[in-house]
């Protein structure tokens, strides 16, 4: 990966993680442990009332985006400012037949 791109990707991840936290989400970076089969991929969650997002260090940054932007997406983000990329990424996808 160019370092062009991947300091685009890790500027979207900064993004992200501060949208995240200005909605009210906790993002956590942990070494996630995997088992033999076990694929685990972190995510968002609920633990002793507090919402966290879960992000494994050891993944890139392209699964980090995706982990965030899943936890955002549905979230009420119209009085945050995000840049058009970082906005393309959380907003939901148009129904089939929609028209935008």
């Amino acid at each position: 990966m160019s370092d062009n791109k991947n300091t685009r990707l890790l500027r979207l991840v900064d993004e992200l993680s501060e949208a995240a936290k200005q909605v009210g989400l906790e993002v956590r970076r942990e070494k996630i442990l995997r088992e033999v089969g076990y694929r685990a991929r972190g995510g968002a969650c609920r633990f002793r009332e507090r919402n966290l997002i879960i992000l494994d260090r050891e993944m890139g940054p392209a699964e980090q985006i995706e982990i965030l932007a899943d936890a955002l997406r549905g979230r009420d983000l119209e009085a945050l400012y995000l840049s058009p990329a970082a906005r393309r990424l959380v907003e939901p996808a148009a129904e089939p037949g929609q028209v935008s």
